[in-house]
């Protein structure tokens, strides 16, 4: 899923336990806290929505294939097939990644031909998805991911996710601790690969990829 940020109950507790001495001080941040907890359950209520539309036939089998790489929760699997649709419109999994601008851009110098950062000419929402989900290859182990939900989709998809999980965390590590890359250079290159992981298992689960 997404990185987790900073709202932990034990943050929760040191915010609620500041004290101002003036009393219009603790009113305001009376009010803030109110205004942080009204949007978190509204968030909430949101994913229940999506959840409940995800579980429907019509995206069940592909949301749930998704779901099988680690760094992909519901939210994220929902979103990519609600806007990416029937993955067999992408040729390829180049194709897809291009959609989603995560392929390096190319600058010609006379005979030469230059890979450049990527392209970001696409679907911004999902490449934004795609790039934090790779953060979680930073500390991610290279076991399958285990989910009650593995039961509900074919033992070809999970076996294919948990290579994807093994090649993706290798593939972390070879930048950050071999080619010594900055954390997000190493982050924005491996965000491809599971865009391109994700292709084929929509596919797979489109009774495609076999």
């Amino acid at each position: 899923g997404r990185r987790k940020g900073n709202w932990t109950a034990a943050h929760w507790a040191w915010i609620r336990s500041i004290k101002f001495s003036e009393k219009s001080d603790n009113d305001v941040l009376a009010y803030y806290i109110d205004v942080v907890r009204q949007a978190t359950e509204d968030k909430k209520r949101l994913e229940r929505l999506v959840e409940a539309e995800a579980s429907k036939p019509r995206w069940k089998k592909r949301v749930d294939s998704l779901r099988c790489l680690k760094g992909v929760d519901a939210m994220t699997a929902a979103d990519i097939v609600f806007e990416a649709g029937e993955f067999a419109r992408f040729g390829n999994a180049r194709a897809f990644a291009a959609w989603l601008g995560l392929v390096p851009s190319e600058h010609s110098s006379g005979e030469k031909i230059v890979q450049g950062g990527i392209t970001k000419a696409g679907n911004s929402h999902l490449r934004k998805l795609l790039v934090e989900a790779s953060w979680h290859y930073t500390r991610a182990t290279k076991e399958r991911k285990r989910s009650l939900y593995d039961e509900s989709v074919p033992a070809s998809i999970s076996n294919h996710a948990a290579v994807g999980v093994k090649r993706l965390v290798e593939r972390r590590r070879h930048l950050s601790c071999e080619l010594r890359k900055r954390p997000v250079v190493a982050n924005v290159a491996t965000a491809r690969e599971p865009a391109c992981w994700i292709w084929a298992l929509g596919r797979m689960s489109e009774g495609a990829l076999a």
